[in-house]
C-alpha cells in the first residue's frame, strides 16, 4: 500500500485526476495491475456533493428523528438522501441509500467537511465516478490502473469501521469461487470474496481518517477481471435476511 500525500483540499470543479496524477508521479508512478483507491469525500467534493446546513429546512419528521441531541437539519439531509430508513435510535439513523447501500446516515457525513455546518454526500453514481477517474488517469499516466472509490462503513456484528468499495472500475468487485474445488477436494457452493472491499480496507491502512491523505495505490493483488462495478456488492433484497 503506497500513500499519495500532498493532494490539496478539494473544491467543486477541481481536477481530481490531475491532482492524483501529480501525487502518483511523486510516488514513483503506476505499474500494470495497480489499483488507485480514492476516498469518497475527495470525489464528492469535486462533484459538488456538499450541503450547507444553513440552507436546509427540516421537516417534522426530521425533528422527530433528531431527538433532543441531534441536528434536525442534518437529519433532513439524510432523509433526502435515503431510499428507506432501516433503523433509528435518535439521532442515529441506518438508512438505505439510492445506490442500495445500507449504512449509517445514508452516507451523509460532517467529518473532513470544510466547515462546522457543512456535510458531504455520497457521489450520485460512484461506479461512474470510478470509471471517469480511471479513464482520466489512464490518459495522464499511460497505465490503465483499476480505480476504487472507498468509504468507511460499520458492521452490524463487529466493533469499528472498515473501508469498503462504493465505486469500482477496471476490476471485478467480487471474486466468485462457486464451483471451484477447495484444498480438501470439496466443491465450493457459495464462496464469493469481496475483493474490492478488501482492497479498500487495505488502502485505508495508509490513508487514515485524520492524516489528510485521500488516496493510495494498492499493488501486488491478483485482481479478478470483469464485473459490474460496486453495484455487484449490494445484497439483493430477496436475499437480505436481516431486514
Amino acid at each position: 500500500m503506497i500513500p499519495l500525500p500532498g493532494i490539496p483540499e478539494l473544491e467543486e470543479g477541481d481536477d481530481l485526476a490531475a491532482e492524483l496524477a501529480v501525487a502518483i508521479a511523486r510516488a514513483g508512478g503506476l505499474e500494470p495491475g495497480d489499483v488507485v483507491v480514492v476516498a469518497q469525500k475527495a470525489v464528492s467534493k469535486v462533484e459538488g456533493r456538499v450541503v450547507e446546513l444553513v440552507d436546509v429546512e427540516p421537516t417534522a419528521r426530521a425533528f422527530e428523528l433528531a431527538g433532543p441531541d441531534g441536528d434536525p437539519r442534518h437529519v433532513q439531509v439524510i432523509l433526502d438522501e435515503a431510499r428507506e430508513v432501516v433503523r433509528s435510535r435518535p439521532p442515529l439513523l441506518i438508512a438505505e441509500t439510492r445506490h442500495g447501500f445500507v449504512c449509517a446516515s445514508a452516507g451523509v457525513d460532517a467529518s473532513n467537511a470544510r466547515g462546522p455546518d457543512t456535510v458531504v454526500l455520497l457521489p450520485l453514481d460512484p461506479d461512474a465516478s470510478a470509471r471517469r477517474l480511471r479513464d482520466e488517469l489512464s490518459a495522464a499516466t499511460g497505465i490503465a490502473a483499476a480505480v476504487v472509490v472507498s468509504d468507511s462503513f460499520g458492521r452490524a456484528w463487529r466493533q469499528g469501521t472498515t473501508d469498503v468499495a462504493l465505486g469500482v472500475a477496471g476490476m471485478a468487485a467480487i471474486l466468485d469461487l462457486r464451483g471451484e474445488i477447495d484444498a480438501a477436494g470439496r466443491v465450493l457452493h457459495s464462496t464469493q470474496i469481496a475483493v474490492a472491499d478488501e482492497v479498500a480496507g487495505a488502502a485505508e491502512l495508509v490513508m487514515g481518517k485524520a492524516r489528510g491523505i485521500p488516496a493510495a495505490i494498492v499493488r501486488g493483488v491478483d485482481l479478478p477481471v470483469g464485473g459490474d462495478g460496486a453495484a455487484a456488492l449490494v445484497m439483493p433484497r430477496d436475499r437480505d435476511l436481516f431486514r
